[in-house]
């Protein structure tokens, strides 16, 4: 009976622990969804926690009436779409010979030398800045995915995942007559399908958010990706057109803070990885185990 209640008390306390932690993570966010639906004034003093004061839509209002939300909108999915599909390819692709021993590939240690080089040191913004506008991707979508195309921490979780894969399937399918392209896709890449999901929803999140890439190699507004476009957003009035607006225009607009402008910015970013992280998410403790054991 003292085990029992042992136990017991032990599960309590890591429940506890649990609904603390989920907690912490979830009234930040809840935090910042109430300003962003809350009034000016509410929201400057400090009055908002995790419910709406004084209700209003203004700030969204602000983002979404133009364009070019929607223009950003696109490029910012043609940049995860394209970036993802890249970086997954040739992770895939150069984790495959990492993973053999040196005696199967040779030259194996130089290059995982200089992956680990690459993780560790990586390459400074202006060399990088003068790479990407020698090549001509300034104000091309190339200049977002190009740059980290190999992404280096996902190619060694995917080296060490193809390392549990057994040698005799290998070796079967090598007296079978098979080629390493067949090995590959038909044995190594399906084996490995919650490691590749994760590395899918880590370069999907990392193409959504990322706005300082879009800042460097973007000189025009219009080819913003959608977080550097809502970087670039700030509440202005134009005074010289007020005389232009109508009252509940002008009211709109003083209604409308950064601190409630912004925070309408990071509720519309997380909506999309909100959508697209349920059908990973059953591959992502798999995927981390797998491409974090290495033998």
């Amino acid at each position: 009976m003292g085990i029992k209640r042992k136990a017991t008390t032990g599960y309590i306390v890591i429940m506890i622990i649990l609904f603390l932690l989920v907690l912490m993570c979830l009234i930040p966010l809840l935090n910042t969804l109430a300003i962003s639906f809350s009034d000016k004034v509410s929201a400057q003093n400090g009055n908002v926690f995790v419910w709406p004061v004084n209700f209003t839509v203004n700030p969204y209002r602000e983002i979404l009436k133009d364009t070019q939300f929607f223009i950003s909108f696109l490029i910012s999915v043609r940049r995860v779409i394209v970036g993802s599909i890249i970086n997954i390819f040739l992770a895939v692709l150069t984790a495959y010979p990492l993973s053999k021993s040196p005696a199967h590939f040779r030259s194996k240690n130089r290059y995982m030398w200089f992956v680990v080089a690459m993780m560790l040191f990586p390459p400074g913004l202006i060399p990088s800045y003068i790479l990407v506008s020698k090549l001509g991707m300034i104000n091309t979508i190339w200049a977002l995915v190009v740059p980290g195309a190999l992404p280096i921490f996902a190619t060694i979780m995917l080296m060490n995942s193809y390392k549990q894969v057994p040698a005799s399937l290998e070796e079967a399918a090598l007296i079978d007559g098979a080629g390493p392209v067949y090995i590959l896709t038909r044995i190594f890449i399906p084996l490995s399908k919650a490691t590749i999901a994760v590395v899918a929803l880590w370069q999907i999140v990392y193409h959504w958010n990322d706005f300082f890439l879009g800042m460097i190699y973007m000189t025009k507004k219009e080819l913003y990706p959608l977080q550097t476009y809502i970087q670039s957003l700030t509440v202005s009035i134009n005074w010289q057109d007020v005389n232009n607006m109508k009252g509940e225009d002008i009211a709109r607009m003083l209604s409308v803070s950064n601190l409630t402008f912004n925070s309408a910015k990071v509720v519309i970013s997380l909506i999309p990885i909100l959508i697209v992280y349920p059908f990973l998410q059953r591959y992502f403790v798999t995927g981390i185990v797998m491409g974090a054991v290495k033998e």
